[in-house]
């Protein structure tokens, strides 16, 4: 179903990748080393097809901030908990891209300095421009921020080509698939439509982000092996929302 012209014609040259936590645990939950292993093989394919990436990693396979807010804990203090959990799938993907044999660098929103870089755009985009993987931890560095609006501001301002954000599903559905068997996938849709039925492809803030710096999204299932180098090459898989 297409509710929206055809995908973005110029070729992909910078991404900015977007993975949950969970996709690096077991049912995500934890951090597994396999399962590591088997998402830094799919970076490390796309980054062989000479596509630069960055990567924002949620944080939500070891703390989810705002479960913590619910229960009393300071929304702040909670936020700046899921920031460190960020930092720890920094390192544990890092790990596996360089065994992978890909050169990564990881940066930070918050100052770690004796485990990572801080973050500062013009040194990412040189990393980027040199060909290293650069993965962003820690959100915006401020609470209050989802890591998809992290994604979102992060892709804008290393002017990347597109958000290629990894989920569960294989695109944006006109409604929950699991809850209704007569859910029609997109492979198109405008930012405006998405909006105007609540299809939620990130949180709002993110979301008109996006829109407002006209920043494509692509929906994709990462769990389908060769996905990520598919939806890069430009097959038609997924979700494109621009």
């Amino acid at each position: 179903m297409s509710a929206a012209a055809g995908a973005p014609q110029k070729q992909i040259r910078r991404i900015l990748l977007k993975i949950s936590g969970e996709s690096l645990g077991e049912d995500g939950a934890g951090v597994a080393p396999p399962v590591v292993a088997k998402v830094a093989g799919q970076i490390a394919r796309v980054h062989g097809l000479g596509v630069e990436v960055a990567v924002v990693v949620g944080g939500g396979n070891l703390l989810r901030g705002a479960e913590f807010a619910k229960l009393g804990t300071n929304r702040a203090t909670a936020d700046h908990m899921g920031m460190l959990a960020t930092a720890i799938n920094a390192l544990a993907l890092q790990d596996a891209l360089e065994r992978a044999g890909v050169e990564t660098r990881a940066a930070c929103a918050v100052e770690m300095k004796t485990m990572m870089e801080p973050y500062i755009r013009r040194r990412v985009i040189r990393h980027l421009e040199k060909g290293r993987v650069v993965i962003l931890a820690g959100g915006t560095g401020n609470p209050y921020f989802t890591t998809d609006t992290a994604a979102a501001l992060r892709a804008t301002e290393l002017q990347v080509d597109a958000i290629f954000k990894a989920t569960k599903v294989d695109g944006v559905y006109s409604a929950d698939p699991q809850k209704d068997k007569s859910a029609v996938r997109y492979t198109h849709i405008g930012f405006a439509e998405a909006l105007a039925r609540d299809l939620r492809v990130m949180d709002r803030t993110a979301f008109t982000l996006c829109m407002e710096n006209h920043m494509p999204i692509m929906v994709f299932d990462m769990f389908v092996e060769g996905n990520m180098e598919r939806a890069v090459r430009g097959e038609q898989i997924g979700t494109w929302v621009r």
